[in-house]
Order: structure tokens, then C-alpha cells, then sequence
């Protein structure tokens, strides 16, 4: 598969002349309620379903453990947000395939074999996308009386990415491999030298940065020792990217494509897609696809704060794509070339106390991400210190989350300081200075902003809600999405598609929930209980089955995806009282 998980390959290197340096799972029995609560008519249908409904299912336990984070932030400091132990029961193999198979993400381009580092979201990945986003929206704009929206062109003057430090700064270290041509990023490319304890340099080993690093680079330093038929004990390994190779070092690096050394030293790659405005492809015409959502923002600053009348401090957020132009795409949804962001950049007085504010954005953005059904058990902070620090950040903490292959950053908040505003206004000539209300007082305001990856986002909730139901050693998945951001709130089914009277009470209530807003699937294909597995596979958290107590007194029975062995009846008319308590967005998390 062009999308598998790529596992961690390690590559060693030997050197012969180098001289010497100093519960167990039960099965269970189905209840579907009382005869009272289905109606005579309906529990006959229904307990076909209901015994093939899903189970709760038992939660394995593992050990919690920290992988790398991503790009520099493996050696910020960390602090364990629970000690929640968790074990996944898919990997991120059986993730892609789930959401190709069920309509979530597609390779983009796949009839042509794909295309590297872009994907095509399917229809349910559009809904839980979008639901994501009007989720985000309307907790932190609308719910919010000190932020408000913007939304900014892809294609801006190239002046701006000038100001800000792009076009000349923004690029990752790469190397090469002679032999095979593949290219790596050097601060993801690891390597160690094995060493023994008189000091016998044995050999180097290398590998890309996936997984459980430690263990795989301990196991590589063993396999070379064996090779080189050492009988003394190993040094403790340290384990290094390239960046940090000397250049002395890089010649003795393996690479992990062939195996042997053949890797260039490291140097810039500039991360930005060029595009040309106009009808002539020279330099003149010469722009780029906006790499962050942010400067978007920072130019538009002043007007925003003039014509809404807003006061410091105040935020402006923004939803949209950006682009960057990734040595080596990877991990499915989690480094594309193409991607979403949800960010917002929040102005205060300089003189404030921005450590304050941006730990209350911190814990709001934690707490967006409980609301919305991410596992607290799976997240954690990275606080970036010294030199790990971006050169316009004065502080800056990840939000890290544990994926299938590693810890890695889901969200960052920055204390960004008054670097941008203060590039702008002296590229531009234009003042970007606050004037305070009735002072005389001026200040170009600094900025917290608070940044997540839709994409990023979307995968770490897949990861979180996947499940897997076990009866009589049955496996079968169900993703457990909070139904405020599920692809489809609730199902439809007619006990019968044969049954004319019953269709059309089903294909009513149907209609009647699309015009109060819900996203509703009308199924009458197969039994019940096939129609009920298909929804939990998606993550539907409701259906609705209209059976013959239906056409006497107009209740349909309510099944519930996470507690599937109870279900009750309620009149037709009431159902849209009830999804929509059901669906609000969680605001006290």
C-alpha cells in the first residue's frame, strides 16, 4: 500500500580502521428493553438488531509511552498530562485502510497512482472536517466577545512572505543519498555511533525518526556488534539527527535507504510552493502559496481593529489552507503538503502578563479539544526552551498528542511578541502602533497565538474514537465520535422497506431533521442489525427505527451507539428536541 505505516528501517555502518576513541472477554447476553418500551410489534423486528448491535467493548491497557516530538520539540521539556494508561487496538496501517474503505480520506489522484503528501477527503471525511471547524468556530468567535473572524487570500503581494521572513528563512534541513537519490529531513534522519567500553568504534546506525526510536536504534547497535563479532559490552548510545553530524561524521553515516554511507552533509530546502500571477512566468510575476494562515492576519490588523471597533486586548481568527512543500511527506494526515489551520492571533498590551494569558489559551484549547472527543489520556505539553525557541517566539508550548507512531505536536500557542507587526510596519511604512482610547498612550501590541491543524485534528480524533466490539470472538470496529462532530447524527431505518406506510413515516422524519439542520442517513437495505452495524462503523451515534407501534401512536425507537443493549421509544415529533441536546458542543470542558 502506497499509504501503509512506515516502519522503522534501520541502517548500520561498520568500521574496521577506524581508530579507538575514549479482564478476559466475555461474551454477552443482548437485552432490548421492555415489551412495554418497544410495543409488541416492534421488539420481534428489533431483537435481531439489538443482538447484533454493538457491545461495549472492554478497553485493553498498555504502557504509556513517549515518542519524539515533532521537528525540534523531541528535546523540550515534557509534563505528563495523566497517567492514563492506553493501548491502541489499530495502527496507523489499518487507519488509512479504515478511512478509505469507509469514505473518510482517499489518495488524491489514486486512478493515476496517487499523488505523494496530498489527500482527498470522502464524503463522511468532509462532514467530521466541516463539523470540526463550525465546532472550533463557534467556541472560540462566536462564543466569545473579544474575537472575531477573517478570512484572507491564499495569494498575497510577495512583499508580505518578504516582511515576514519566508522567502528567505522558512526551510528545513535536508540531505541526500548519492546512491538512491531519495532525499530525508536531517533533523528526522538519526544516528548513533556503537561504541565499546575500551573505547572500539565499531560502526555507525541510522534510521528515520518513526515509532519507538530507543528501542530500535539499541536493537541496531546490538545486530552491528554481532556482525563485527565484538564480545565486549556496548557504550549507552546517543542518539543524534543530522543536523548535529560533524563533518568529519557525515561520511561514515549509513544511509537508511541503502545501507551504507552516502548521505551529503545537511543544507536549507526552502519550504514554500512558488506560483506566478499573471500572464508571464518571470520573476516580476512571481508569488507564493501562504505557508501559515497568520500574516493574513498581522496585514490586516489595523483595518480589523478599526472597523469593528475593537479595544486591546482582542482576538482575530482564521480558518484556511496553507502549503508547504515537505521534503518527505509522512504518517498519512499528519505531514502533507497541503493542509487546513484553524489559528488565531490574539493582540495584547505589551506590558501585560503574557505568561498568564497564554496559559488561559492553552487550557482553552485542551479543553476545545475534550469537548470534541479527543482522549485526555493521549495528550500531553512540550514547553520549548533556549535555542529550541522560533527566533520571534518569546515562549512557546505544544500540545502533544500520542499517535499510532510517536508523540507528536498536535497544537502549538506562541507568545509571538511584537515581531510581525513591527516586520510589516517597517517593510511597508504603514504604522501598525494601537492607539489607546482616550490616552495618549501608542504601542504596537504583541501577540499569543493559539494554532491547530485541522488535519492533524482529524487524525488524532480518529485515533481516539476507534474501538472494537467482541462477541463470541467477533471483532468488529465502531468509531465512538461525540455526536457534535459526527459525519452522521442519526440513522433512519423502516422496520420493513416492503411496507409502504412504514417507508414513508421513516422518509418524513427523515425530511423533517434535514430542515432542522442535522446531517440524517435514511438506510432501509438488509436487517436491522446490519444496518445498525454499518452506522457504528462510521461513528453514527443515533438511529431511529419506525416500526408498526409507529403508525398507532408515532414513537420510533432510539438506539444509542454507546449503549446499544438499551433502547427507548419517543414520540416523532420530539426527536429534534433531542438531537439537538445531544449534538451541542460541551462549553463547561
Amino acid at each position: 500500500s502506497r499509504h501503509a505505516m512506515e516502519l522503522p528501517s534501520v541502517a548500520a555502518f561498520a568500521l574496521s580502521r577506524m581508530p579507538s576513541a575514549s479482564a478476559s472477554p466475555t461474551t454477552l447476553r443482548r437485552t432490548v428493553g421492555t415489551p412495554n418500551a418497544l410495543g409488541p410489534r416492534g421488539l420481534r423486528g428489533l431483537a435481531l438488531g439489538c443482538a447484533f448491535g454493538a457491545a461495549r467493548s472492554r478497553l485493553r491497557r498498555g504502557t504509556f509511552r513517549h515518542g519524539r516530538g515533532d521537528r525540534c520539540h523531541a528535546r523540550s521539556t515534557s509534563t505528563r498530562a495523566t497517567d492514563v494508561e492506553f493501548e491502541y487496538k489499530i495502527d496507523l496501517e489499518g487507519l488509512v485502510s479504515l478511512c478509505k474503505r469507509r469514505g473518510f480520506v482517499f489518495p488524491s489522484g489514486e486512478i493515476y497512482g496517487g499523488y505523494n503528501g496530498f489527500f482527498d477527503y470522502g464524503p463522511l471525511g468532509a462532514e467530521l472536517k466541516n463539523n470540526l471547524k463550525r465546532m472550533w468556530w463557534r467556541r472560540m468567535v462566536h462564543m466569545k466577545d473579544d474575537v472575531i473572524g477573517l478570512d484572507s487570500s491564499i495569494v498575497t503581494t510577495p512583499s508580505v512572505h518578504q516582511a515576514s521572513g519566508h522567502v528567505d528563512n522558512f526551510s528545513d534541513p535536508m540531505v541526500d543519498c548519492t546512491e538512491s537519490k531519495k532525499r530525508f529531513r536531517a533533523d528526522q534522519l538519526l544516528w548513533a555511533k556503537v561504541e565499546q567500553e575500551d573505547g572500539t568504534v565499531l560502526g555507525y546506525v541510522s534510521m528515520v525518526e518513526d515509532g519507538d526510536v530507543e528501542k530500535a536504534m539499541a536493537k541496531a547497535a546490538k545486530k552491528l556488534a554481532k556482525e563485527k563479532g565484538a564480545t565486549g559490552s556496548l557504550k549507552e548510545i546517543h542518539i543524534k539527527d543530522m543536523t548535529e553530524a560533524t563533518e568529519d561524521e557525515v561520511p561514515f553515516i549509513p544511509s537508511p535507504a541503502t545501507g551504507s554511507p552516502g548521505l551529503t552533509g545537511a543544507r536549507a530546502f526552502n519550504l514554500m510552493f512558488e506560483t506566478y500571477v499573471g500572464p508571464y512566468a518571470d520573476g516580476a510575476s512571481k508569488s507564493y502559496l501562504r505557508p501559515e494562515t497568520a500574516q493574513g492576519i498581522f496585514v490586516n490588523f489595523k483595518q480589523v481593529a478599526y472597523v469593528m471597533r475593537q479595544k486591546i486586548p482582542f482576538g482575530i481568527a482564521q480558518i484556511g489552507k496553507a502549503f508547504r512543500n515537505e521534503i518527505t511527506p509522512r504518517q498519512f494526515l499528519f505531514r502533507s503538503r497541503e493542509f487546513e489551520q484553524m489559528e488565531i492571533e490574539y493582540f495584547i498590551d505589551p506590558e501585560a502578563d503574557f505568561k498568564a494569558i497564554q496559559e488561559d489559551w492553552i487550557m482553552e484549547m485542551w479543553n476545545f479539544l475534550k469537548a470534541v472527543g479527543v482522549n485526555e489520556s493521549l495528550l500531553d505539553r512540550q514547553v520549548h526552551e533556549g535555542d529550541k525557541l522560533a527566533h520571534y517566539a518569546r515562549a512557546c508550548t505544544d500540545i502533544v498528542f500520542r499517535y499510532p507512531f510517536g508523540t507528536q505536536e498536535l497544537l502549538g500557542v506562541a507568545a509571538r511578541g511584537e515581531y510581525d507587526l513591527q516586520q510589516h510596519a517597517k517593510a511597508s511604512g504603514e504604522s501598525l502602533e494601537y492607539q489607546v482610547p482616550g490616552q495618549k498612550r501608542k504601542f504596537v501590541p504583541h501577540v499569543i497565538e493559539p494554532s491547530l491543524g485541522i488535519d492533524r485534528l482529524f487524525l488524532a480524533l480518529l485515533c481516539s474514537a476507534y474501538d472494537e466490539d467482541e462477541i463470541d470472538g467477533d471483532k468488529r470496529s465502531v468509531l465512538r465520535f461525540h455526536p457534535c462532530v459526527a459525519p452522521i447524527t442519526c440513522a433512519i431505518f423502516p422496520l420493513l422497506k416492503n411496507k409502504p406506510p412504514l417507508v414513508n413515516k421513516a422518509k418524513g422524519l427523515a425530511s423533517m431533521l434535514r430542515t432542522r439542520g442535522f446531517n440524517v442517513l435514511y438506510d432501509e437495505a438488509g436487517t436491522i442489525g446490519k444496518r445498525y452495524r454499518r452506522m457504528d462503523e462510521v461513528g453514527t451515534p443515533f438511529c431511529c427505527t419506525i416500526d408498526f407501534d409507529t403508525l398507532e401512536d408515532d414513537t420510533v425507537t432510539v438506539r444509542k451507539r454507546d449503549d446499544p443493549m438499551t433502547v427507548e421509544r419517543m414520540r416523532r415529533d420530539e426527536i429534534g428536541d433531542f438531537l439537538e441536546k445531544e449534538c451541542r458542543l460541551p462549553m463547561s470542558c
